[in-house]
């Protein structure tokens, strides 16, 4: 298969409400879009880096530069087996091949939890719960920071009793904050996500011998390396799969693989994707390891109209796309009226409209 173009599209998708972890407030995405045009067919990715590098070093203004300047220029017209995740589209739709069955996709739904932003109180957070439970969800993820921590976590189990439960961080504590989070192992939580900053790997060894939750790592995780590095040094117990943090589907597969062998749970994280990268994660979710409910939400979660059809719960569980590649179709009627720059990257060039 050869590379022969490369459509850019940046497009703008305003959020059902507010989402507040601990660096910040999101309320729209400004989202990259990729559609690779090769000599067999044509295929969709999505960039999931942020508008601002705060989750991570990567954000969108940045990737695209990289693809515009670098990486594309290096891929066109050459043969290509597989690249993430546009072309790899195009391959499986011409192949007749979707994505749960190229990764190994043992179900054909998944079950799927829900992120729960910080809240202007606990009242709040507790109707936005108990919405979410009633919507048939089966995990909630409350995000913490100082000063938001024990206190929720205390409304909401008290409230809404044995419900899955687990908090994330987004790296807001410090090792000196340990004796404090093991407040929260009298709550009965899954999973302490990246207590601390992504580099503190070995601080995150010492926390765990003080805190009895498992704690998980997500910022961390940017490499089937960093992966084994950390499962080796005992810093985390079960691992946050996002293919757009750790470079891709293709590595986010060998990271799978790296903790089924070493009997560390997975389950797929989410950066707020339309239902292009939607598709990706959940058919991903499908292979065997995945066994924790992941943030893979129905699309009603974050936007009032995807730009494919949409991803819609049934009693707590999304279905895997089971049409060729990813198994969506892109409505690019709605992608053209949300579209504020576009461009293609071709032989000759860039060309913008």
């Amino acid at each position: 298969m050869k590379l022969q173009a490369v459509e850019l599209r940046r497009i703008h998708l305003p959020l059902v409400a507010p989402f507040e972890t601990s660096f910040g407030v999101q309320t729209e995405r400004d989202v990259l879009l990729v559609r690779a045009i090769t000599d067999a067919g044509d295929g969709w990715g999505e960039c999931v880096a942020g508008e601002e590098p705060t989750y991570s070093l990567e954000y969108v203004d940045g990737a695209q530069h990289v693809l515009i300047h670098h990486l594309l220029p290096r891929l066109l017209n050459r043969e290509l087996a597989s690249i993430e995740m546009a072309v790899l589209d195009a391959e499986l739709r011409t192949q007749g091949r979707s994505f749960g069955s190229f990764f190994g996709a043992v179900r054909d739904e998944v079950d799927c939890g829900v992120s729960v932003g910080i809240q202007p109180s606990i009242a709040d957070l507790l109707r936005t719960v108990g919405g979410y439970l009633d919507q048939g969800y089966r995990r909630i993820k409350l995000k913490i920071k100082p000063g938001w921590d024990v206190e929720p976590v205390r409304a909401v189990r008290e409230k809404f009793g044995d419900v899955p439960l687990q908090v994330d961080a987004n790296t807001a504590y410090t090792l000196a904050d340990a004796e404090h989070l093991a407040l929260l192992d009298a709550f009965g939580l899954l999973l302490i996500e990246q207590p601390m900053r992504e580099e503190l790997v070995f601080a995150h060894a010492e926390m765990a011998k003080i805190v009895r939750t498992p704690i998980c790592l997500d910022e961390s995780i940017h490499s089937w390396q960093a992966a084994a590095d950390a499962i080796q040094i005992g810093a985390c117990r079960v691992i946050n799969v996002k293919p757009g943090r750790v470079g891709g589907y293709l590595e986010a597969r060998r990271i799978h693989d790296l903790c089924a062998e070493r009997g560390v749970p997975v389950w797929m994280g989410g950066m707020l994707e339309t239902g292009i990268g939607r598709a990706g994660n959940v058919a991903m979710a499908a292979m065997p390891n995945f066994t924790l409910p992941g943030d893979t939400s129905a699309s009603d979660r974050y936007y009032h109209r995807d730009i494919t059809e949409p991803f819609v719960l049934h009693d707590g569980w999304l279905k895997v796309p089971a049409g060729p590649g990813l198994g969506v179709t892109v409505d690019e009627e709605f992608l053209e009226s949300i579209t504020t720059w576009e461009g293609r990257l071709g032989p000759a060039g860039l060309k913008t409209g």
